[in-house]
């Protein structure tokens, strides 16, 4: 049995932080004690801003993104293309694309993907509202910007069924080399999707 190196308040903090995605027990430690040292320029800022978070924050009711207004400022931003709306898994997916910077058009995020082993259907997914915003008009194209994994293509397959009987258009992302990629070093199922991809040149 371990014993205890520090008070309750300390391994009380070190056990939240290893919740955090990516920090096990020696990280989250290692990150308690470093918030510790510099406990007047790092923990009491991001305690405020935690607090702050906690009270501010919000799911788009609209979209499903993550704001401190709802609808979000994406939704609410009329410069972007009410055209296209691109789908994503996660708030991270939705991030992660607006970071990229190639396109200013609206989202929706899912919420995850299907997944019957592990008890997720359609209703546990915000696939409904999906079809209700392109129901109600203005979407020409849906990006289903999905992972490429067996759920993610499960989730495709399944959203373009869903949104046959609308005058939409159903793209998804495309699959293959990525950008810098060298062809030795890619697995077969990235160069066979590369191959089935090919575009002109």
């Amino acid at each position: 049995m371990s014993k205890r190196v520090a008070g309750p308040e300390i391994e009380r903090l070190i056990q939240l932080l290893a919740k955090v995605p990516g920090l096990g027990p020696r990280s989250a430690r290692r990150a308690a004690l470093h918030m510790i040292k510099k406990k007047e320029q790092l923990m009491a800022p991001l305690a405020g801003a935690m607090a702050e978070a906690v009270e501010k924050v919000r799911v788009c009711s609209n979209c499903g993104n993550v704001d401190t207004s709802d609808p979000c400022t994406i939704c609410t931003d009329p410069r972007r293309d009410g055209a296209i709306l691109i789908v994503v898994e996660d708030v991270a997916d939705l991030w992660a694309l607006e970071r990229a910077g190639t396109m200013s058009a609206r989202y929706h995020v899912l919420g995850g993907t299907l997944s019957p082993l592990d008890g997720i259907g359609p209703d546990q997914l915000n696939i409904r509202q999906l079809v209700a915003r392109v129901a109600e008009g203005g979407v020409a194209e849906v990006i289903l910007a999905v992972n490429a994994t067996v759920e993610g293509q499960t989730t495709a397959h399944y959203l373009t069924d869903q949104l046959e009987g609308f005058e939409v258009k159903v793209t998804r992302l495309a699959h293959g080399v990525p950008v810098g990629g060298e062809l030795d070093y890619l697995d077969e199922g990235t160069l066979a999707a590369a191959l089935k991809s090919r575009t002109a040149f």
